[in-house]
C-alpha cells in the first residue's frame, strides 16, 4: 500500500549557524522514498524552501538473505532418483564389530566414479534388490554416509556406509530381517546397488576451521562423524586445515562393538590437542554412583567444561543415533543453563536457529 505525499521544509540559509530543533512523526511504520525532485525557491527571508515529493509504502521490509554457517556452497542433492538411480559396485564389504558383539556392524565401498558428488554430513539412499510382498521394488533406506567426500581411496570415486544387520524376534516370535540393511551386509565385491542422492543438508560440516566442534553419537550414528573426522585430521586441502577443537562422544553396548577405534587412536596421535574421543560402554562401564555409562552419563562428567563451550559462538554440536539421547542430555544441561539464570529448551532453540545445534536421530 502507497500513498504520494508533498511536503515543504525550511532550511536555514549558509548564513545561519544551526537548525532549529524540530521534530516531524509521518509514521511508525516502514517509510521508503522513490524518486525525489527538489524545487527551490528564494525568499527575502534568506530562507530556502525545499518541497519534496516522496511515496510513503507500509510494505514489510525484505528480510535479509541468512548466510549459512555450514559448508553448503556447491552442494547437491537429489541427483540421482528412485526412479533413475546411479548403479554402483560393491569395492569392499567387511565387518568391524568382533564375532563377540551383540549384533553385526559392516562398512562397505561403493564405486561411483564421480558421478555421487556429496559432502561430508550427506546421506544416500539405497535400494535392496528384489520386490516386497506386494510385487513392487523395495523403497529406499537412507544412510549416513561415513566417508569423506574423497572417499575411503582419496580419489573422490567411492562413498562409503556403516550399516548395522537389522535381526529381531516380533511378538508372534517370529525372527525379522531388515530388508536392505541385510541385503547390504551380504553383498560381495562386484555386486551392483542401486544409489540415490545424494540428500541433506543438516549435517554438513561448519565453515569455520577453528570451531569447536562437539559430536554425539550413538552405534552407526558414528557414520558422519568419521567423515568429519578425517577431513579434518586424515587428508590435506589447500584452502581448509582444521585448527579448532574437534570432541567425540560414542556410545556403544560393549567394547567388542566400538567402531573405528583404531582409525580414532591415530588421529589422536596424529593432533592431540586438536581431537579428544571419549566413549561409553554401557554393559561394562559405570560412573561413580554405579550407573550404566551411556553416552549422557560420560558427557555429564564433563558437564561443566561442555557448557562453557556452549556459551561460545564458535561452538557447534551434532547429534546422530538412537532418539532417546537427546532427552539425556538435555537432563544434564537444564541444570547446567539454570546456574546461569538460562532456560536451556529456548537456548537450544538459539542455537538450532544460529546453526549450532544439529540433530539427525532415529
Amino acid at each position: 500500500m502507497a500513498a504520494a505525499v508533498s511536503a515543504a521544509v525550511s532550511l536555514p540559509s549558509s548564513k545561519s549557524s544551526s537548525l532549529p530543533p524540530r521534530t516531524s512523526i509521518i509514521s511508525t511504520e516502514r517509510i521508503s522514498f522513490n524518486k525525489v525532485p527538489l524545487y527551490y525557491r528564494n525568499a527575502s527571508s534568506g530562507t530556502r524552501v525545499v518541497l519534496i515529493k516522496a511515496q510513503i509504502t507500509t510494505d514489510a521490509p525484505a528480510k535479509a538473505e541468512k548466510v549459512s554457517k555450514k559448508q553448503e556452497d556447491g552442494v547437491i542433492v537429489n541427483k540421482f532418483k528412485p526412479k533413475d538411480p546411479y548403479i554402483g559396485k560393491c569395492l569392499l564389504n567387511t565387518k568391524i564389530t568382533a564375532d563377540d558383539a551383540p549384533g553385526e556392524t559392516w562398512h562397505m565401498v561403493f564405486s561411483t566414479e564421480g558421478e555421487v558428488p556429496y559432502r561430508e554430513g550427506q546421506s544416500i539412499g539405497v535400494i535392496a534388490d528384489g520386490v516386497d510382498k506386494n510385487g513392487k521394488p523395495h523403497k529406499l533406506r537412507l544412510y549416513s554416509i561415513a566417508s569423506s567426500a574423497l572417499g575411503d581411496f582419496g580419489d573422490s570415486k567411492s562413498v562409503s556406509l556403516c550399516v548395522k544387520r537389522l535381526v529381531y524376534t516380533n511378538d508372534q516370535g517370529e525372527i525379522v530381517k531388515g530388508v536392505c540393511s541385510n541385503f547390504l551386509c551380504d553383498l560381495k565385491p562386484g555386486a551392483e546397488v542401486k544409489i540415490t542422492g545424494p540428500v541433506g543438508k543438516e549435517m554438513l560440516m561448519p565453515k569455520d576451521p577453528n570451531a569447536n566442534v562437539i559430536m554425539l553419537a550413538t552405534g552407526t550414528g558414528i557414520a558422519p562423524f568419521r567423515s568429519f573426522l578425517w577431513k579434518m585430521f586424515f587428508e590435506k586441502y589447500d584452502d581448509y586445515k582444521f585448527n579448532g577443537l574437534a570432541w567425540l562422544f560414542l556410545g556403544v553396548p560393549t567394547s567388542s562393538s566400538l567402531l573405528y577405534k583404531e582409525e580414532f587412536t591415530k588421529m589422536k596421535e596424529k593432533a592431540p590437542k586438536n581431537f579428544r574421543v571419549d566413549y561409553a560402554v554401557s554393559r561394562e562401564q559405570a560412573n561413580a554412583k554405579g550407573e550404566k555409562m551411556y553416552i549422557q552419563t560420560r558427557m555429564a562428567e564433563y558437564a561443566e567444561e561442555l557448557w562453557e563451550l556452549l556459551k561460545k559462538d564458535n561452538t557447534y554440536v551434532y547429534m546422530c543415533g538412537l532418539k532417546g539421547m537427546e532427552k539425556g542430555i538435555d537432563d544434564i544441561m537444564i541444570s547446567l543453563a539454570a546456574k546461569d539464570g538460562i532456560d536451556w529448551i529456548d537456548y537450544k532453540k538459539q542455537l538450532k536457529r544460529s546453526e549450532q545445534w544439529n540433530v539427525e536421530v532415529y
